[in-house]
């Protein structure tokens, strides 16, 4: 987004959320401000220094979610143990950030796998919130999962030829190449990492604003934990009830929200986010034309519209 200059937090430092893990958190912005937690996607991107560019307005609140960013034990480690990192988990790191910051009520800003944590969050701590800003709705249906890295491929079948011949066996591709992610050879696991994130960059790169290497730009240590965290999420399907998120959206009832969606999003359809607008009556959706899931100038200023209005 980055309608700000850059800014250098006022505040970080390591939360112990147990289980050996360390979760990194910095705080910008006034500190006198509105708190305004900002959830970053995936799962595993980590938080980027321009994301600490929302509105200065604001008392901003980052963190990375664990395995991913600052925050360890890194899950580009084989070592790392994955079976304390899933939404439970997550949804309990935030709660015990707000506490540790001494946050009574924040607004909730993110998208895309940041959608799907931050509607869990105010479904399950409704009174903990006090508006909501999602560019980029998801609720990670198995449906949203299997369009993803599946129903895509009427769009792109040359791309997905190249993904499935990444992880050939049969049945769940997402599955297949979280077992990758956990093999014991470094080889195995780079090529899987490589091979999912050219599927990514080719969903993403048609769109007005999206570029070629959007995913594959990550190296190294960032891009075997986006990976592996991405296809542990994804092949348990976030560990969520199918339709969850949508069925008690009644729960942010008075919460309000703005929802903003491309239309061109390949990858995330616009459907999930007509679907949230309808059940949540305090949210309204804004559709932006031209734009997909990388958005554009258009969605940044819608973004920067309903950020003014809640401050």
């Amino acid at each position: 987004m980055q309608p700000y200059p850059p800014i250098e937090p006022y505040d970080h430092g390591m939360l112990d959320v147990g289980d050996g893990n360390l979760v990194y958190w910095e705080t910008c912005g006034d500190p006198d401000g509105k708190p305004a937690l900002v959830v970053h996607g995936g799962p595993g991107s980590g938080c980027s220094t321009g994301m600490r560019r929302v509105d200065p307005r604001y008392r901003v609140v980052l963190f990375d979610q664990r395995g991913c960013g600052r925050s360890t034990p890194h899950a580009s480690d084989p070592a790392t143990d994955m079976r304390v990192n899933t939404t439970e988990h997550l949804l309990a790191d935030v709660e015990r950030l707000r506490e540790h910051l001494g946050v009574e009520r924040w607004l909730l800003y993110g998208g895309s796998w940041g959608s799907t944590l931050i509607l869990a969050y105010a479904e399950r701590h409704p009174d903990r919130v006090t508006e909501i800003v999602i560019p980029g709705v998801t609720t990670t249906r198995r449906a949203e999962i299997d369009w993803l890295y599946g129903g895509v491929r009427r769009f792109l079948p040359a791309e997905w030829e190249r993904f499935r011949a990444g992880a050939p066996e049969d049945g769940d591709v997402v599955a297949a190449y979280a077992r990758r992610l956990e093999d014991a050879d470094a080889e195995v696991r780079a090529r899987a990492a490589a091979d999912w994130v050219a599927w990514e960059d080719a969903v993403i790169a048609h769109e007005r604003g999206g570029h070629p290497g959007a995913y594959s730009e990550r190296v190294g240590e960032a891009r075997l934990a986006f990976v592996r965290i991405c296809a542990h999420y994804f092949s348990h399907a976030a560990w969520l009830e199918e339709g969850a998120l949508l069925r008690d959206a009644g729960r942010l009832a008075g919460i309000p929200g703005v929802l903003i969606h491309g239309r061109l999003d390949l990858g995330s359809p616009l459907e999930t986010a007509w679907e949230l607008a309808r059940a949540w009556p305090a949210a309204r959706l804004v559709i932006v034309e031209d734009a997909g899931h990388t958005g554009g100038a258009k969605t940044r200023n819608e973004i920067l519209a309903a950020l003014d209005e809640f401050a």
